[in-house]
């Protein structure tokens, strides 16, 4: 049996981000973690980690040395053509919601991902 884990994250406003992750991943807020210091989210089918948010008094100062891939096309093999397409509907659901896009990563002529930040500037990848 797998061991239960949680994704534990520094945040300058730990709803705020919680709702943005929510959304891009599909979760939920957990109950019980709604004091303005601290927010977490869950997988509603079990499945992936819980991801904690923690109020910090510092800002973000570097890059990430880990981030999230938000996978749309779930587990590959893909057809390129469509992931490309279920990417392109997600980035703007997520620009939306607060993120903004950086770059796109190619896999010769495929769109392999595209790498963003969160609303407080953390990294990441639809992918």
């Amino acid at each position: 049996m797998a061991t239960y884990w949680t994704l534990g994250c520094d945040a300058d406003d730990p709803q705020r981000i919680a709702a943005f992750w929510a959304l891009a991943l599909g979760y939920v807020k957990e109950p019980g973690f709604d004091e303005p210091d601290n927010a977490s989210i869950v997988d509603p089918d079990g499945r992936g980690p819980a991801i904690g948010f923690l109020k910090v008094p510092e800002g973000k100062s570097a890059k990430n040395r880990m981030h999230i891939d938000v996978r749309v096309a779930g587990p590959g093999p893909w057809d390129m053509a469509e992931r490309a397409r279920l990417i392109r509907q997600k980035v703007p659901e997520l620009v939306a919601a607060g993120a903004t896009v950086v770059r796109e990563e190619f896999y010769g002529d495929a769109l392999g991902h595209v790498v963003m930040r969160d609303p407080e500037g953390n990294e990441f990848c639809v992918a």
